[in-house]
Formats: C-alpha cells, structure tokens, sequence
C-alpha cells in the first residue's frame, strides 16, 4: 500500500525538479547498498580470522568508547548549557558562544596535541620535573581513557548548543513556575531542567555517537581497536577490500540498531506545552561564591577544550613554519580549498533542489526522497569510503573494454584513482550538512510568498529564483560554511580516497603527526582551526543580524 503511494505520487508530481533530486538521492543510496549486500556474500579466509579472534573486541572497544564519551559530554555539557541558560555571572556573553568553538579543534589534532603535552618531553612532564615532582613513567593519555578525554572535551558542544538553544528558548515559564513554588535550584535542575531538556540532551548526544563511530584519527593514533580503525588496516593492512566492506556492513547495522533503539525509547513518551506562547528564560545574576564558581568551570573547561591546544599550536608553529610554509604548501592548500568548495556547490545544488521539492509537494515520496538525501552524514566516512571505492571499481569494470579500445590497458583503474571518487565521497557524507540548513530557510520563509507567484502565473522556477532565493540566501550562507568546514576538516575519506600524491589540510596534518613531526603539524591544524573559527564567528554575527 504504501509503495503503491508512493508511485502514484511520484507519477502525478514528475518534473525537472524532481528528477534532480531523484539524481542527488541516487548518488547518496548507491554506495551504500553495496555494503548491506555483501552480509549475504560468502565469506574470505581473512573475514573468518577476523570474525573467530577480532569482531568481538573491536565491537568491545567501540561500545566503550561511544558509552564513556557519550556520558561524560553530558556531564559536562548539560549543567554549562543551564548556567549560560539560566544564570549571569562575569564573562558568561563570551562563554555563550566561546563554549562553541572546541569544535573548531578537529579532534584528531586535539589528539596528538595533547598527546604531545602530557609526553616525557612535553610541557607537563618538563614543568612537573622541574618543580621537583617526580612523575610515572607511564604518565600520558595515549589510550582508552585519553581518547575518551579528547572526544569529551571536544565534542561537548554538540549536546551543549542543542541544549542550551532548547532551554532559553522554552523553559521560562517552567523555571518561574517552580520558583514561585519555593523549589530551590538543584530541585529546579534535577526535576525539571533535566527531564525538560531530554529530547535536546538526546539530540546532541546522537551527534557525538556518530562522530566517535566515524573516527579514525584519535583511535589510530591512541591505538584503541574500534571497528572504523580495523576497516582502515584491512584495507591498507591486508588489501582486502572484501574483508573491509562487511566490516563496513556491521558498523552499519550497529548505527541502524541505534536508529531503531532511539525511536523506541522515545515511543510513547512525546512532550508538548500546554500553551503555544512560551517564553524565553531570564537568566538571574549570581554573586558571590556562585558567580565565582560559574566562572570557574565555565572558564575551566574553555580552556582545556579550545585555549591550551590553541596556544600549545601556536607555539609549535611559530617554531617551524618556516619550514612548512613552502610553494608545495601552498598549492595542496589551494587545491584542498578548491576540493571543498566544489563539493559544497554540488551539494547545495541538490539541498536546495530537493527541499523545494519536500516543500511544494509536500506528499510521502518527498518526504522519503528528503530522508534518503540525508542518509549519509549518519553513516560513518569509513563507511562512505567502502561503498563510494566498491561503487567505482564496479564502473571501472564496466569500462574496461571501452579503456581497452582507448587504448588504455586491458583493465586500468581510471575513476578510481581520480579526484571524483573523493569528491562524490564529500557530497554523500555531507549532504545532510546543507539540506537541512536550507530546509529549515524553507521553513521560516512558508509557502505564501511562493503562492502569490504561482496565482500570478509564473512557474515553480521562476518563482523560486525571483522570489524564494532571496528569502533563503541567509540559510544557504549558512549551510555553505558548515559543509564547506566540514569537508575541510574531514580525515577519514581523504585519507581512503584521495589519489596517489594528493593531500588535503586535514591528511598532510595527519601525515606530519603520523610521522612524529608533531611541531610541524601545527601550521596546516592551525589553519584548518582558523577556517572553523571564521565559520563559528560569521554564524553567529549573521544570526545576530537576522533577529535585531
């Protein structure tokens, strides 16, 4: 019944807008098939070694991770977002957005950064010994427990701005309401904040999981055995491209499971006001030892999630960018640049495409086409990586005989080694990055304005360039920047994907730290930092634009 409406649905609404987003859906669905199909495919030598004597501990290993960061982000990320929320104390207008920048600090450069520090010869085993302090010689963080401290420290800020924006803008008459009733603040916290801010609180934490299941970075360099660090030495260990996908394919199916889980928890169990006019929270002066005590934790954990590693870069750059700022430098920096905006443009083409469909048509086949669109950012880049490669060989395969009569061998490797693989691997992973910056434009602005010109006879075209555009480019600045950033960032697929003598900002970083040159790595991590830097600080000056 339902694919019957589905059908009847996409053949009463067939138009080019449409047929493009079919296009962008497709290109996000192929890649992945592959990976789910291959749990039916009989298994290698290799995947039967890894399935007797690795699956379980990497499984382990993954769960830990993901259960420890989760828990602690929440624990230092919902009382931060009450205190901005609900109290003033000094500093806290710079906190309410300066809490925001660790992710700005890919964590990955936060990994070796601190990895570095805390080493015999880095800056707090030196300072400790020269006070005469005397410090174990397994002293460091290059294990389970420092991954787990990195991904806290700066993955945080997803729970954090998810529930501080929830909580200022809905809590107001919840919180005056207890006061009035004489509940004291811990009460107010633990009994109503707590259970108020749940869906947020979820929210956010559905973020940090997929970052930490999409990691390849800290664990790699930490030595943790997760399931995305086990695709990668599959790959590039054992060649064994096989053996990788239904790795790939397990992962997957743990992320769907946790789809699954989530719903469940949350059925039955929906909130709503019982007035529509909510009001904003005002926070309350704190004096005193509470204002003190705000501000140290507020400044406590700025400083050891964005200003200490901001600093320690600093001054490894300052040491070696003579070095590291060559012509080479430069030019893989423009040509990561220009990576990262080309996919931006192609995935803004089908955000904005695909949303506009949702929008007019507003039937089940719009909205399982905006759902599909938006499958990849849930997927771990590893993943992305398998399925994009798997997708490619096979269209290489395809060509063969074509490349032979080009005179190009009897079965070369064209697409595969090319800078489109990447490219399509970035428009996968990040289409979600766009589409729901310029879906929630599309929100804000209606389907009046657009009414308007339909009843005045111009097409869905016309109208959407003469009148929708302007009315959304602030939402498409937006989602540019972030997808934009995001790519830039990105480790895992460039490292996968990228051709022979091509490097990003993100893997010539990683590559320098992999390779001990820690001062070195400083310069392109401190440029990918900027980048994010810039994007957090032109959202929220543009925010504050749209609502004076």
């Amino acid at each position: 019944m339902v694919w019957a409406t589905l059908i009847r649905d996409l053949r009463k609404h067939t138009n080019g807008w449409l047929l493009i987003g079919l296009v962008g859906a497709a290109l996000v669905l192929l890649p992945l098939l592959p990976i789910l199909f291959s749990l039916f495919q009989a298994p290698n030598a290799n995947w039967l070694h890894i399935q007797e004597y690795l699956l379980k501990s990497y499984i382990a290993q993954s769960l830990w991770l993901v259960l420890f960061t989760s828990g602690f982000a929440i624990l230092v990320a919902v009382p931060l977002a009450w205190l901005i929320a609900a109290y003033d104390f000094p500093l806290r207008r710079f906190f309410r957005w300066g809490l925001m920048l660790p992710l700005a600090v890919p964590p990955y450069i936060a990994a070796y950064t601190y990895s570095t520090m805390f080493s015999y010869t880095g800056v707090v085993q030196t300072t400790l010994r020269s006070v005469g302090l005397t410090v174990s010689p397994t002293f460091g963080i290059s294990s389970m427990p420092g991954a787990i401290f990195v991904f806290t420290l700066f993955l945080f800020p997803y729970v954090y701005v998810v529930t501080k924006s929830f909580l200022e803008n809905q809590s107001g008459s919840y919180v005056e309401n207890a006061l009035l009733l004489g509940r004291s603040p811990t009460a107010i916290f633990t009994r109503i904040v707590l259970p108020l801010a749940r869906p947020a609180v979820i929210g956010g934490v559905t973020l940090v999981v997929f970052e930490v299941l999409s990691d390849y970075g800290v664990t790699n360099y930490f030595g943790v055995q997760t399931i995305s660090t086990a695709i990668f030495r599959t790959w590039f260990g054992m060649y064994d491209v096989d053996s990788a996908v239904r790795l790939s394919a397990w992962l997957m199916v743990g992320i769907i499971g946790l789809f699954i889980l989530e719903r469940m928890l949350r059925q039955n169990k929906r909130f709503s006001a019982s007035t529509s006019k909510s009001r904003p929270l005002v926070p309350r002066r704190l004096t005193g030892a509470a204002a003190l005590a705000a501000f140290a934790f507020s400044g406590l954990v700025f400083a050891w999630s964005f200003l200490i590693p901001l600093l320690q870069l600093g001054v490894w750059a300052a040491w070696t960018y003579a070095d590291v700022l060559t012509p080479s430098f430069w030019q893989l920096t423009y040509r990561s640049l220009q990576l990262a905006l080309a996919a931006t443009a192609i995935i803004m083409v089908f955000a904005v495409v695909v949303a506009n469909v949702y929008r007019t048509q507003a039937n089940r086949f719009a909205q399982a086409l905006a759902r599909l669109i938006t499958a990849g950012y849930s997927i771990p880049g590893a993943i992305v990586a398998v399925g994009v490669l798997v997708v490619f060989l096979e269209i290489d395969q395809q060509l063969a005989p074509l490349y032979a009569r080009m005179g190009m061998g009897e079965a070369p490797l064209v697409l595969s080694l090319s800078l489109a693989m990447l490219l399509i691997a970035y428009v996968v992973r990040f289409m979600a990055t766009g589409y729901n910056a310029v879906e929630a434009g599309f929100e804000k602005i209606g389907t009046r304005y657009l009414e308007v010109s339909r009843m005045l006879g111009q097409g869905i075209t016309r109208s959407f360039f003469k009148v929708d555009l302007p009315l959304i480019r602030g939402a498409l600045f937006s989602g540019a920047i972030l997808t934009f950033v995001e790519i830039v960032k990105e480790l895992p697929l460039a490292l996968l994907l990228r051709p022979f003598n091509f490097e990003t900002l993100a893997t010539k970083a990683y590559q320098y730290a992999s390779d001990e040159q820690i001062h070195q790595a400083a310069v392109p991590s401190l440029f990918i930092i900027g980048l994010s830097m810039l994007s957090v600080f032109l959202l929220d000056r543009f925010g504050k634009e749209r609502t004076e």
